[in-house]
């Protein structure tokens, strides 16, 4: 409809048009009132639309020629979905059926501008769930819906805000990665860690706040939990594995060299290595701290066994023994120092080149057992021995204070 100037007879343009009703067949253009040339669509105050199909747009004229609060109610009085595009054709919102959507411009720097959203919903006014969405919720059709967006590191990194509700899996090797501080993340801010990596995985927190009472908290290999911040410190729930396992055995056969568990094989508690050796053997296992037990069952032929990571300190385990190890994630130590209780060790017989007490530093250098006989060897040589009918000495001594006491 227009109307004509009675003073000049020229048609007269409204420039706050309040209501207008649209059948759409396909994608339609709006233009501002002031702006628009007859038979030409306007965007109104209110615009009531049916949609002839779905997924058809209505695009809202230049931002940048209207002011700041310029506004629209846009009603979907027809059965498809339509969708309000700003004038670069980014979505300003999707109206449904039977809804009602309040769009103004905030910003008009640009022809696309900024929209403000309210909905109006059916008959009532309602949230969108669209514009309520956050960090650990997004919008399906017209409800919210828990979210947790998985990202994968495998270098350290420093969590921050934004990280909220977000579910974080380690895939490297040993690493760390860093709490935010509390004050900059509040109370009831959480995120989801889990190690499906190769190694252990060190949480750490900021200027020495507490997490589960430490600063440092240790993630092993398929360990997770959510990490929920208090507001004055971190605690886990759901830390860890499941409580109910089971010892696992693994047969290793080697010959020589240099070999390398995956984190599948290092994952059994009982370690039983066989083979017929013809070198120096070492087994390199992943930098978890773990406890392991040992068993030499090679054909040693005089070549040692030592099990370590790749960069720490290793273990010999002696041929036809074993041993149980503690790994704490860098260097391998025997588990037992003393024997609480006990009124006797046996130890195995061992031999000049291997004898049965020795030095990681050095361990062709100890004391070993032959028949009837305890020895010494130094660099896998016999230098002394030890018989019931006295003391032998291979090779050149030096006496300080002489001899005493009978026939050497």
């Amino acid at each position: 409809m227009s109307f004509n100037s009675p003073f000049s007879g020229n048609v007269v343009q409204p420039t706050d048009v309040s209501f207008v009703s649209y059948t759409i067949s396909a994608n339609t253009q709006l233009q501002w009132p002031i702006n628009s040339e007859p038979n030409v669509d306007y965007a109104a105050r209110i615009i009531q639309v049916t949609a002839t199909a779905g997924s058809l747009n209505l695009i809202m004229p230049p931002a940048n020629q209207a002011s700041v609060g310029q506004d629209a109610l846009i009603r979907n009085v027809g059965s498809n979905t339509f969708t309000v595009l700003d004038y670069a054709g980014n979505t300003i919102i999707a109206v449904a059926a039977g809804q009602a959507q309040y769009i103004y411009i905030t910003s008009n720097a640009t022809t696309a501008g900024t929209w403000g959203i309210i909905a109006f919903g059916t008959g009532t006014s309602s949230s969108d769930a669209a514009t309520l969405a956050g960090a650990g919720l997004v919008a399906q059709s017209t409800t919210l819906n828990q979210s947790h967006p998985s990202s994968y590191i495998a270098d350290g990194d420093t969590f921050v805000a934004s990280d909220r509700a977000q579910m974080h899996i380690w895939t490297g090797g040993a690493g760390t990665i860093t709490l935010p501080l509390v004050t900059d993340v509040g109370d009831n801010w959480f995120i989801m860690v889990r190690n499906a990596g190769s190694g252990t995985l060190t949480v750490n927190t900021s200027a020495g706040q507490l997490f589960d009472n430490n600063t440092t908290k240790l993630f092993q290999p398929s360990d997770s939990a959510f990490i929920v911040c208090t507001g004055t410190d971190y605690l886990s729930v759901g830390y860890g594995q499941g409580t109910d396992f089971s010892f696992s055995a693994l047969s290793y056969a080697v010959v020589s060299g240099t070999y390398t568990l995956t984190a599948n094989e290092a994952s059994n508690t009982i370690q039983e290595i066989t083979g017929t050796l013809t070198g120096a053997v070492t087994i390199v296992y992943p930098p978890v701290v773990n406890l392991y037990v040992i068993s030499n069952q090679t054909a040693a032929g005089g070549n040692t066994l030592t099990v370590k990571t790749a960069t720490g300190l290793g273990v010999v385990v002696p041929p036809s023994s074993q041993v149980t190890v503690i790994c704490d994630g860098v260097n391998f130590y025997n588990a037992n120092t003393t024997q609480i209780g006990a009124t006797a060790i046996s130890l195995i017989s061992g031999s000049a080149a291997s004898p049965a007490i020795n030095f990681i530093a050095q361990t062709n250098t100890g004391m070993f057992y032959s028949t009837n006989t305890v020895a010494f060897s130094v660099i896998g040589t016999q230098r002394l021995s030890v018989t019931v009918n006295g003391i032998t000495v291979n090779g050149v001594g030096t006496f300080i204070g002489g001899i005493t006491g009978g026939t050497f």
